[in-house]
């Protein structure tokens, strides 16, 4: 057999097995990170750039705070200053980062922390009273006086593991500084004038930057967007409460000529589609992040806080609690929902302060997966009266899966395996797959016959909730289309997995069209309020 054929099997595998961990985007992954919401992490993406021109770098974004309503106001959704954010590369497969992007941020108000203030009251009995919201009148691009709160950050480049490594500041090339600004959420059209206005003053924080080491700019921005993830996300938490089979002859055929009951597809079955969140993005050129490496990287987003954190009894403005202590990871995330539905909820914070290197305490989640039992016991009876069937389990019965622990934690070679195998959770990206422009890429990504999408990498674009859901039950014991050729793959035979061809689907699609095609590639935000 050929390696190009090779290739693409492996790709196909690695598509459809990593998946099983990937079901819908990260929100709330953890007991104790819920409490914590702006260092909760909700989805990371490593693609290989797609915008015209942009072929030799890439994009790696991080999303922050979870579930954010658009009108929730008058405080909106400010970074945690105390926290530090990072989006870690391992380019060499020791599941130890080579290099990390750390971002640190602070807020002002003008006048010294002040704020702007109003006079109010007679002539001769003025008072200079401070105002409570975060502008106090029209912001634009060109006239930002009006804003009544700021962030700003710096970002650092660590080489070697981030908490022992040397630091060096990436630098602002229009400023000339250390410090980068943060633009203000999507309060509304009146604040904002309009969509357009609102896109050139966000547009505005689009940095050129100089990585320490690195001959090419990079790009960084840090700023809301509309959430990308499309999930069933109320439903598939309520022990999946619909029929998560389609129900159409295809996707959008509209015949109901699928499974009987089944779901069919529509935007409105996604329950992400009025949310917000915070993105960390930045792009950086491919030869400044593969090292000595094979051109293959692994790639992770965390949030540390400060281990002691005592609150301020008479706070003010910045001055709300004192901390200190080591810096301590509290929040984790390569492939999205890997702590919502692969670990177990006795390991979820085990999980989200760990490093990869030590990924080998979570392998009997990988090797033998609690939800398609899960998904047996809340089905079989019904799938077995609605067939007139005697299906004896739902769930595939080969153990351990070995085959999940290959695509999961090592990567395949030839497509995104790293030079040393170490088997760990992040997500995996051969950066020497060109990239696909938008209207090119399927949402299934290599599944699609797409291999600059998930799951080398991650794309905004790219839908891995049906494939995950297929995997889960089984689709990898049955040939799979190579290059338009069913493919048997050899990991198991299609008696281990009673319905693993069936199409599973949550019902919310999701693709490209939906996104920008230049960086930042989120979508915009959606604003507040409209016109008023």
């Amino acid at each position: 057999m050929q390696k190009t054929q090779l290739t693409l099997i492996a790709s196909a595998i690695l598509s459809l097995t990593l998946a099983q961990a990937a079901q819908a985007s990260s929100h709330r992954e953890a007991p104790n990170v819920t409490r914590s919401p702006t260092v909760d992490s909700t989805d990371f993406y490593a693609f290989n750039s797609y915008e015209e021109g942009r072929g030799e770098y890439v994009t790696l974004i991080a999303n922050y705070i979870p579930l954010q309503d658009a009108y929730g106001g008058p405080n909106y959704f400010a970074m945690d200053p105390a926290a530090i954010y990072a989006i870690h590369i391992d380019n060499d497969g020791d599941a130890v980062e080579d290099m990390s992007f750390t971002f640190n941020f602070n807020q002002s108000l003008p006048n010294d922390n002040a704020g702007v203030a109003l006079m109010v009251g007679p002539e001769g009995a003025q008072k200079s009273v401070g105002v409570p919201l975060k502008n106090v009148g029209g912001v634009s691009a060109g006239d930002q006086t009006n804003a009544n709160f700021m962030e700003n950050y710096t970002v650092n480049l660590v080489t070697g593991p981030m908490r022992t490594g040397t630091s060096a500041s990436v630098m602002n090339d229009t400023s000339g500084g250390v410090s980068f600004g943060k633009p203000l959420d999507y309060i509304g059209n009146k604040t904002f004038a309009s969509a357009e206005q609102y896109k050139a003053y966000a547009d505005s924080f689009v940095y050129s930057a100089t990585i320490p080491g690195c001959d090419s700019p990079a790009k960084i921005f840090v700023g809301q967007r509309k959430d990308a993830f499309t999930v069933n996300l109320g439903k598939v938490f309520d022990l999946v409460n619909f029929v998560p089979v389609e129900g159409d002859s295809a996707p959008g055929a509209g015949d109901a000529g699928g499974f009987p009951g089944g779901i069919t597809q529509s935007a409105d079955n996604d329950d992400l589609a009025d949310k917000n969140v915070t993105s960390i993005a930045i792009e950086v050129p491919k030869s400044c992040l593969i090292g000595s490496g094979n051109g293959s990287i692994g790639a992770w987003t965390t949030a540390s806080l400060p281990q002691a954190r005592i609150l301020n009894p008479n706070a003010s403005f910045d001055n709300t609690e004192v901390n200190g202590g080591a810096m301590t990871q509290v929040s984790r995330l390569g492939s999205p929902l890997v702590n919502e539905l692969v670990i177990g909820l006795a390991d979820k914070d085990t999980f989200s302060s760990a490093a990869p290197k030590d990924d080998g305490q979570f392998a009997d989640y990988v090797t033998h997966p609690t939800l398609p039992e899960l998904l047996n016991i809340l089905f079989k009876d019904a799938v077995n009266t609605t067939l007139g069937a005697e299906i004896e389990t739902l769930a595939p019965t080969n153990f351990p899966r070995t085959d999940l622990i290959t695509a999961f934690l090592t990567g395949f070679e030839g497509v995104n395996q790293l030079s040393i195998v170490t088997p760990s959770e992040m997500l995996r990206l051969n950066t020497d797959i060109e990239a696909k422009e938008a209207a090119m890429q399927s949402p299934f990504g290599v599944a699609g016959d797409d291999l600059a999408g998930f799951p080398n990498g991650r794309r905004p674009g790219d839908d891995v909730v049906d494939i995950a859901l297929r995997v889960v039950m089984g689709r990898l014991c049955y040939p799979i289309p190579v290059n338009g050729t069913d493919t048997d793959l050899g990991l198991c035979a299609p008696e281990d997995a009673s319905v693993g061809n069936v199409p599973f689907t949550d019902g919310a699609p999701s693709n490209a069209s939906m996104m920008e095609t230049s960086f930042p590639y989120l979508a915009m935000p959606l604003p507040g309020s409209g016109t008023e």
